[in-house]
């Protein structure tokens, strides 16, 4: 059986991604980007794909009247638990 591969949150934990790294992606997925990102040396993450497969963060950007720390931690959450590839 392949092993699936580590959240950005499992990657968060084992410190082979920090805080900042994390807060970097989150503004960028907030500005619109879509892109694979590297979280991590080594690992790819796809801002788009992780805030889609979220459907809170979904709802929370798609409500205009949703507070900035509201979004910020919806989308925040979504990437946590985006799967990251190997790059």
């Amino acid at each position: 059986m392949a092993e699936s591969s580590p959240t950005v949150s499992d990657l968060f934990k084992a410190k082979a991604v920090t805080d900042d790294h994390v807060s970097r992606l989150v503004r960028a997925a907030l500005e619109g980007q879509a892109d694979r990102v590297s979280p991590a040396d080594g690992y790819v993450v796809d801002l788009g794909a992780a805030v889609e497969a979220s459907a809170f963060a979904k709802s929370v950007l798609g409500d205009k009247d949703s507070e900035p720390a509201a979004r910020r931690s919806a989308v925040r959450t979504a990437i946590l638990l985006a799967r990251a590839e190997k790059a």
